[in-house]
């Protein structure tokens, strides 16, 4: 899974799904990136395909994709017509909240009260901002949602 994504600010929710799906993707609006020019530097600079739903960007961003639709459905069906492969991993790993790569919890560390059992229940935290993540009723709701 090579291929890196960015998404402009319109599309925050669409990162998150990109990143459950394992993909690499940056957000500009966390990098607090806003001007055109500098969101085209950063699509070229950290190699990554340019998603957006601004025509202007993405006429002057080579190799952007430029999605039409609002609702996330919409947006992944698009991204699935332009050839993007859209499938939950076996194994989480980016985080959802910030694009860090995510580490299995042993049944030994302590963990926060409101995280399952990581001796029941298969348990991952992000090494960049400590986010813990685990198959639970979200996944199967993005399972369902994806194309």
């Amino acid at each position: 899974m090579a291929e890196q994504f960015l998404c402009d600010a319109m599309l925050g929710k669409l990162a998150r799904y990109l990143r459950m799906c394992g993909y690499d993707t940056a957000y500009t609006s966390d990098r607090g990136v806003e001007r055109d020019g500098a969101i085209n530097d950063l699509a070229r600079h950290e190699d990554r395909t340019l998603l957006t739903r601004d025509t202007d960007l993405a006429a002057r961003t080579a190799g952007a994709i430029l999605l039409a639709k609002r609702d996330i459905e919409d947006q992944l069906r698009e991204l699935g017509d332009a050839g993007v492969s859209l499938s939950l991993p076996e194994t989480p790993t980016r985080c959802g909240r910030c694009n860090g790569t995510l580490a299995r919890v042993d049944g030994v560390t302590p963990t926060p009260e409101d995280t399952p059992d990581p001796a029941e229940t298969p348990l991952w935290r992000c090494t960049e901002c400590g986010q813990y993540f685990w198959k639970g009723s979200h996944w199967d709701g993005v399972r369902g949602r994806l194309p």
